[in-house]
Protein backbone atom coordinates (compact mmCIF):
# COMPACT_ATOMS: atom_id res chain seq x y z
CA UNK A 1 0.00 0.00 0.00
CA UNK A 2 1.83 3.70 -0.67
CA UNK A 3 1.66 5.72 2.14
CA UNK A 4 0.24 9.01 1.79
CA UNK A 5 2.20 12.13 1.17
CA UNK A 6 2.33 14.53 4.28
CA UNK A 7 2.87 18.17 3.79
CA UNK A 8 2.64 20.69 6.38
CA UNK A 9 1.37 24.56 6.32
CA UNK A 10 1.89 27.53 8.31
CA UNK A 11 -0.67 29.98 7.81
CA UNK A 12 1.34 33.26 8.64
CA UNK A 13 -0.47 36.38 8.26
CA UNK A 14 1.32 39.79 8.80
CA UNK A 15 -1.63 41.84 10.10
CA UNK A 16 -2.38 40.85 13.61
CA UNK A 17 -4.28 43.22 15.87
CA UNK A 18 -2.42 42.74 19.38
CA UNK A 19 1.36 42.61 17.02
CA UNK A 20 1.79 42.97 13.54
CA UNK A 21 3.98 41.48 11.61
CA UNK A 22 4.93 39.42 14.58
CA UNK A 23 5.70 36.46 11.96
CA UNK A 24 8.69 38.55 11.45
CA UNK A 25 9.34 39.46 15.16
CA UNK A 26 13.17 37.89 16.47
CA UNK A 27 13.30 35.52 18.37
CA UNK A 28 16.66 34.43 19.41
CA UNK A 29 17.82 36.09 16.52
CA UNK A 30 15.79 34.01 14.11
CA UNK A 31 12.31 35.21 12.42
CA UNK A 32 9.31 33.73 14.34
CA UNK A 33 8.14 32.20 11.12
CA UNK A 34 11.86 30.53 10.66
CA UNK A 35 11.72 28.87 14.04
CA UNK A 36 8.46 27.86 13.74
CA UNK A 37 9.31 26.75 9.99
CA UNK A 38 12.39 24.60 11.14
CA UNK A 39 10.91 23.36 13.90
CA UNK A 40 7.95 21.49 11.51
CA UNK A 41 10.36 20.36 9.25
CA UNK A 42 11.94 17.77 11.81
CA UNK A 43 8.76 15.78 11.96
CA UNK A 44 9.49 12.28 10.77
CA UNK A 45 6.32 12.27 8.80
CA UNK A 46 6.67 15.09 6.82
CA UNK A 47 7.67 15.08 2.99
CA UNK A 48 7.46 19.13 2.48
CA UNK A 49 6.85 22.50 4.95
CA UNK A 50 5.03 25.36 3.29
CA UNK A 51 4.05 29.21 4.68
CA UNK A 52 0.58 30.09 3.37
CA UNK A 53 1.14 33.81 3.88
CA UNK A 54 -0.50 36.93 2.42
CA UNK A 55 2.10 39.54 2.60
CA UNK A 56 5.33 39.95 0.54
CA UNK A 57 7.55 40.56 3.34
CA UNK A 58 6.77 37.18 5.21
CA UNK A 59 7.16 35.99 1.55
CA UNK A 60 11.19 37.38 1.19
CA UNK A 61 11.86 36.44 4.58
CA UNK A 62 10.66 32.68 4.21
CA UNK A 63 13.03 32.78 0.57
CA UNK A 64 15.69 34.09 2.43
CA UNK A 65 16.25 31.26 4.93
CA UNK A 66 15.34 29.02 1.72
CA UNK A 67 12.04 27.88 2.98
CA UNK A 68 9.13 27.60 0.50
CA UNK A 69 5.79 29.71 1.00
CA UNK A 70 2.38 29.86 -1.23
CA UNK A 71 0.46 33.58 -1.51
CA UNK A 72 -3.05 33.75 -0.53
CA UNK A 73 -5.56 35.95 -0.07
CA UNK A 74 -5.33 38.69 2.71
CA UNK A 75 -9.48 38.28 3.21
CA UNK A 76 -9.80 34.97 4.57
CA UNK A 77 -11.69 34.69 7.64
CA UNK A 78 -10.13 32.08 8.80
CA UNK A 79 -6.50 30.20 9.03
CA UNK A 80 -8.73 27.44 7.67
CA UNK A 81 -9.99 29.02 4.67
CA UNK A 82 -6.31 30.29 3.93
CA UNK A 83 -5.33 26.54 4.50
CA UNK A 84 -7.91 25.26 2.22
CA UNK A 85 -6.35 28.07 -0.33
CA UNK A 86 -2.60 26.70 0.30
CA UNK A 87 -3.62 23.43 -0.45
CA UNK A 88 -4.61 23.81 -4.24
CA UNK A 89 -1.34 24.08 -5.26
CA UNK A 90 -0.09 21.53 -2.82
CA UNK A 91 0.97 17.85 -3.91
CA UNK A 92 -0.07 15.77 -1.05
CA UNK A 93 -2.92 14.01 0.42
CA UNK A 94 -2.71 14.24 4.15
CA UNK A 95 -2.11 18.21 5.45
CA UNK A 96 -0.75 19.41 8.99
CA UNK A 97 -1.48 22.97 10.05
CA UNK A 98 0.47 24.71 12.02
CA UNK A 99 0.23 27.22 14.08
CA UNK A 100 2.70 30.39 13.06
CA UNK A 101 3.08 31.81 16.91
CA UNK A 102 4.51 28.86 17.95
CA UNK A 103 7.82 29.23 17.76
CA UNK A 104 9.07 26.19 20.03
CA UNK A 105 6.41 23.58 18.68
CA UNK A 106 8.12 19.75 19.27
CA UNK A 107 7.86 18.33 16.25
CA UNK A 108 6.64 15.16 17.78
CA UNK A 109 3.14 16.03 18.40
CA UNK A 110 3.09 16.55 14.30
CA UNK A 111 3.97 12.72 14.05
CA UNK A 112 1.92 12.02 17.22
CA UNK A 113 -1.23 13.84 15.54
CA UNK A 114 -0.61 12.22 11.86
CA UNK A 115 -0.54 8.54 12.63
CA UNK A 116 -3.73 8.05 13.15
CA UNK A 117 -4.90 8.97 9.34
CA UNK A 118 -1.64 6.89 8.10
CA UNK A 119 -3.12 3.97 10.28
CA UNK A 120 -6.58 4.17 9.16
CA UNK A 121 -7.54 5.30 5.89
CA UNK A 122 -11.38 6.21 6.65
CA UNK A 123 -10.13 8.97 9.26
CA UNK A 124 -10.60 12.52 7.89
CA UNK A 125 -8.66 14.75 10.53
CA UNK A 126 -6.72 14.61 13.95
CA UNK A 127 -5.93 16.84 16.53
CA UNK A 128 -3.88 16.62 20.48
CA UNK A 129 -4.78 17.17 23.72
CA UNK A 130 -3.08 17.53 27.04
CA UNK A 131 -4.02 17.36 30.81
CA UNK A 132 -4.29 20.64 32.48
CA UNK A 133 -2.37 20.36 35.16
CA UNK A 134 -2.81 24.63 36.27
CA UNK A 135 -6.04 25.21 38.87
CA UNK A 136 -6.17 28.27 36.98
CA UNK A 137 -6.64 26.95 33.61
CA UNK A 138 -9.84 25.55 34.65
CA UNK A 139 -11.49 28.63 34.56
CA UNK A 140 -9.78 30.10 31.96
CA UNK A 141 -11.58 30.96 28.93
CA UNK A 142 -8.47 31.14 26.76
CA UNK A 143 -8.05 27.53 27.93
CA UNK A 144 -10.01 25.24 25.43
CA UNK A 145 -11.48 22.06 27.24
CA UNK A 146 -11.83 18.87 25.41
CA UNK A 147 -13.99 15.56 26.14
CA UNK A 148 -13.58 12.78 24.07
CA UNK A 149 -15.70 9.01 23.69
CA UNK A 150 -14.33 5.67 24.92
CA UNK A 151 -12.60 5.80 21.25
CA UNK A 152 -10.64 8.74 21.13
CA UNK A 153 -13.09 11.04 19.43
CA UNK A 154 -14.35 14.12 20.31
CA UNK A 155 -17.30 14.96 22.04
CA UNK A 156 -17.37 18.42 22.58
CA UNK A 157 -14.63 21.53 22.74
CA UNK A 158 -15.24 24.25 25.28
CA UNK A 159 -14.23 27.30 26.40
CA UNK A 160 -16.03 26.33 29.85
CA UNK A 161 -15.14 24.00 31.94
CA UNK A 162 -16.05 20.20 31.06
CA UNK A 163 -16.51 17.65 32.50
CA UNK A 164 -18.47 19.84 35.07
CA UNK A 165 -17.07 18.14 38.54
CA UNK A 166 -20.81 17.60 39.72
CA UNK A 167 -19.52 14.72 41.55
CA UNK A 168 -16.48 14.20 43.45
CA UNK A 169 -15.18 11.81 41.08
CA UNK A 170 -11.34 11.53 40.09
CA UNK A 171 -10.69 12.27 36.13
CA UNK A 172 -8.36 14.43 34.44
CA UNK A 173 -9.72 17.61 32.19
CA UNK A 174 -7.82 18.21 29.25
CA UNK A 175 -7.00 21.22 27.10
CA UNK A 176 -7.10 21.26 23.54
CA UNK A 177 -3.86 21.45 21.45
CA UNK A 178 -5.10 23.95 18.46
CA UNK A 179 -2.65 21.26 15.57
CA UNK A 180 -5.06 19.64 13.18
CA UNK A 181 -4.44 16.78 10.69
CA UNK A 182 -6.99 16.55 7.55
CA UNK A 183 -7.03 14.60 4.49
CA UNK A 184 -6.85 17.09 1.62
CA UNK A 185 -10.48 16.39 0.38
CA UNK A 186 -11.90 16.78 3.91
CA UNK A 187 -9.79 20.02 4.26
CA UNK A 188 -11.78 21.82 1.63
CA UNK A 189 -15.21 20.27 2.15
CA UNK A 190 -14.64 21.55 5.77
CA UNK A 191 -13.76 25.10 4.39
CA UNK A 192 -16.75 24.93 1.99
CA UNK A 193 -19.39 24.66 4.62
CA UNK A 194 -21.44 27.76 6.41
CA UNK A 195 -20.02 28.51 10.23
CA UNK A 196 -22.24 26.73 13.04
CA UNK A 197 -24.18 27.81 15.83
CA UNK A 198 -21.72 26.30 18.26
CA UNK A 199 -18.80 27.49 16.39
CA UNK A 200 -20.04 31.12 16.85
CA UNK A 201 -20.86 30.98 20.13
CA UNK A 202 -18.04 29.32 21.32
CA UNK A 203 -15.60 31.02 18.61
CA UNK A 204 -13.73 27.58 18.00
CA UNK A 205 -13.90 26.63 14.47
CA UNK A 206 -13.41 22.77 15.52
CA UNK A 207 -16.78 23.17 16.04
CA UNK A 208 -17.87 22.76 13.01
CA UNK A 209 -16.51 19.63 12.43
CA UNK A 210 -18.58 17.95 15.12
CA UNK A 211 -22.08 19.73 14.64
CA UNK A 212 -21.76 18.36 10.90
CA UNK A 213 -21.42 15.06 12.25
CA UNK A 214 -18.18 14.32 11.57
CA UNK A 215 -15.32 11.88 13.61
CA UNK A 216 -12.06 14.06 14.56
CA UNK A 217 -9.74 12.13 16.68
CA UNK A 218 -7.95 13.24 19.81
CA UNK A 219 -4.45 11.93 20.71
CA UNK A 220 -3.21 13.04 24.22
CA UNK A 221 0.25 13.95 23.44
CA UNK A 222 3.73 12.61 25.25
CA UNK A 223 5.11 16.25 24.76
CA UNK A 224 5.14 16.77 28.55
CA UNK A 225 7.00 20.44 28.59
CA UNK A 226 3.35 21.65 26.69
CA UNK A 227 4.36 25.57 28.57
CA UNK A 228 7.49 25.54 25.91
CA UNK A 229 6.00 23.68 23.20
CA UNK A 230 2.66 24.99 23.12
CA UNK A 231 3.74 28.61 23.79
CA UNK A 232 1.67 30.99 21.64
CA UNK A 233 3.53 34.72 20.87
CA UNK A 234 0.73 37.17 21.09
CA UNK A 235 2.11 40.24 22.53
CA UNK A 236 5.44 42.12 22.80
CA UNK A 237 5.52 40.53 26.60
CA UNK A 238 5.16 37.11 25.13
CA UNK A 239 8.58 37.61 22.71
CA UNK A 240 10.63 38.61 25.81
CA UNK A 241 9.41 35.53 27.64
CA UNK A 242 10.04 33.73 24.48
CA UNK A 243 13.63 34.93 24.63
CA UNK A 244 13.58 34.00 28.45
CA UNK A 245 12.53 30.14 27.46
CA UNK A 246 15.40 30.05 25.53
CA UNK A 247 17.97 31.50 27.71
CA UNK A 248 16.30 28.68 30.72
CA UNK A 249 16.25 25.85 27.98
CA UNK A 250 20.11 26.36 26.92
CA UNK A 251 18.96 26.67 23.38
CA UNK A 252 19.26 29.28 20.31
Amino acid sequence: MTVPKVAAIIPSRYGSTRLPGKALKPIGGKPMIQRVYERARLARHLAAVVVATDDERIERVVAAFGGESVMTSPDHPSGTDRLAEAVLNIDAEIIVNVQGDQPFLDPLMIDEAVQPLLDDPALQMSTLMHPIAREEDLKDPSVVKVVTNLQGNALYFSRSLIPYPRQAIEHKVYEHVGLYVYRKEFLLKLASLSPTLLEQIESLEQLRVLEHGYTLRVIETKVHDNAFSGFSVDTEDDLVRAEVMLRERGLE
